[in-house]
């Protein structure tokens, strides 16, 4: 099974377009805000109850979000909605205004053009002894009974695989250090400003304000750092950094610096962000799952023949693979997104007007009851082929569909494939005494503080 192979489902013109109901809860000044810092992803998983459209009030703001599969993969195929909107305006100050991430239209296009050849299916293969370089080192790390730091040993191996694969860089474990720890007070910051946009309000000396106003520095000057560095060196490997210093605009013009610095931050900081928080995701269910875990373990040893796993032995750990997909099933790194409307336009039933900014959750979609059997039960042989066709059409799209879809989805793929079967092949897990894998909501989702301890099967 692959994720592509669930398509949408088209339906006919509606006859007469209404206003989206009102969600209840609402409260002075606050609106829903309040609901989605409190509990939002229970928050999120009851609004199909009310309807395939609600509307809500964040603060001043009135967004639509969308609850249903088929509607969520319209949202994403429509021309009449960009990517904008809370969660977008939110990263922007992170992200850049110039990144593939964050642009739209005709200048969206030129970038994806310019970073598309470094995610090709036949350019992958080339990661391939990285990946399996780093996935290794990562279990030669690590000792049997001693606890490990499951947050900081996952944003290490993502960005040390994302640096070396993609831009070549010298990538020590002191900068994957920073980046961990700056992504987490970040990405926790700018949730809080989506929910709750109090505008002046984030601007002032308040602890937290300048906690997240020093991470986001940092963040910036580690990217100049990497771009000074290839700068200074002379080098040109075939890498990503390399396409990007040497790119044109439209004019034929080499693109400015800013662009630059945007695409590497739009490159580095969500992949390292959103891959360490599914290798988090996935440590925490071999530990919670140890059936799976064995039937890991046996599939590796069965398709290497003892032998230390490979990038060519990817495609053939199919059981892992369907491990992977369920953990990102319930636990979707991305959990929220957001769109806005270009111009009067309809989705589904309901009237959706210019300029509307509309929200949907990945989180709330994966795990509705009215698309998957036992939707909260762990099981990866939900994704056999003969399984996987009764998923109801867009209700798993991890990576996203259309012109927004993630351009590294294979490449993702295949470091979360072998990073799983080299610390399955090795260990088995159990939780420390000290750990937490209670769900840490930001713009992301990771365990809070999740501590394991490996041990020899």
């Amino acid at each position: 099974m692959t994720v592509e192979s669930v398509q949408p489902q088209t339906s006919g013109a509606p006859a007469q377009l209404r206003e989206p109901p009102l969600a209840g809860g609402a409260v002075p000044v606050f609106g829903h805000g309040l609901k989605l810092v409190r509990d939002p992803l229970d928050f999120m998983s009851r609004l199909r109850d009310h309807g395939d459209i609600v509307r809500l009030r964040l603060g001043p703001k009135t967004v639509y979000a969308v609850t249903t599969p088929e509607l969520t993969g319209a949202l994403a195929l429509s021309p009449d909605f960009k990517i904008d909107g809370p969660v977008w305006e939110s990263l922007v100050g992170l992200l850049g205004k110039e990144g593939v991430a964050t642009a739209n239209g005709p200048v969206h296009r030129r970038q994806r053009r310019t970073i598309q050849p470094a995610f090709r299916m036949d350019a992958i293969p080339a990661y391939g002894p990285i990946m399996e370089e780093e996935a290794h080192a990562l279990t030669e790390r690590w000792r049997p009974g001693e606890t490990v730091d499951c947050t900081s040993e996952s944003f290490r191996v993502a960005v040390r695989m994302a640096a070396r694969c993609l831009l070549r860089g010298a990538f020590m474990d002191e900068r994957a250090e920073r980046l961990s720890t700056d992504l987490a007070t970040v990405f926790r910051g700018m949730y809080r400003r989506m929910v709750v946009p109090l505008g002046p309000l984030y601007r002032l000396p308040f602890p937290a304000n300048r906690e997240f106003n020093r991470a986001l520095a940092d963040l910036h000057l580690l990217v100049d750092e990497i771009v000074a560095e290839r700068r200074a060196s002379g080098q040109k490997p075939d890498d990503l950094l390399t396409a990007l210093l040497e790119a044109k605009d439209d004019n034929g013009e080499p693109i400015g610096e800013q662009e630059i610095h945007d695409q590497v931050v739009a490159i580095i900081t969500p992949g390292a962000e959103t891959i360490a928080s599914t290798i988090m995701w996935l440590l925490q269910a071999l530990a919670e799952h140890p059936e799976h875990a064995e039937k890991v373990r046996a599939e590796v040893e069965s398709v290497t023949g003892g032998r230390p796993v490979g990038f060519e032995h990817v495609r053939s750990l199919r059981h892992t693979n369907n491990l992977i997909l369920e953990a990102i099933r319930l636990r979707p790194a991305v959990w929220i997104l957001t769109r806005r409307a270009t111009a009067d336009t309809a989705l589904g039933d309901y009237r959706i007007p210019a300029g509307a900014d509309i929200i949907y959750s990945p989180y709330a979609i994966q795990r509705d009851p009215r698309s998957y059997d036992r939707h909260l039960d762990f099981d990866p042989d939900r994704w056999l082929p003969e399984r996987a066709k009764e998923v109801p059409k867009y209700a798993m799209s991890p990576f996203s569909v259309g012109n927004r879809k993630c351009p590294s989805d294979h490449f993702s793929m295949a470091q979360l494939s072998l990073i799983t079967a080299a610390v399955t092949a090795r260990y088995r897990f159990e939780p420390a005494a000290d750990s937490n894998d209670a769900v840490r909501v930001g713009i992301t989702l990771r365990p809070d503080n999740l501590r394991l301890r490996p041990l020899p099967w």
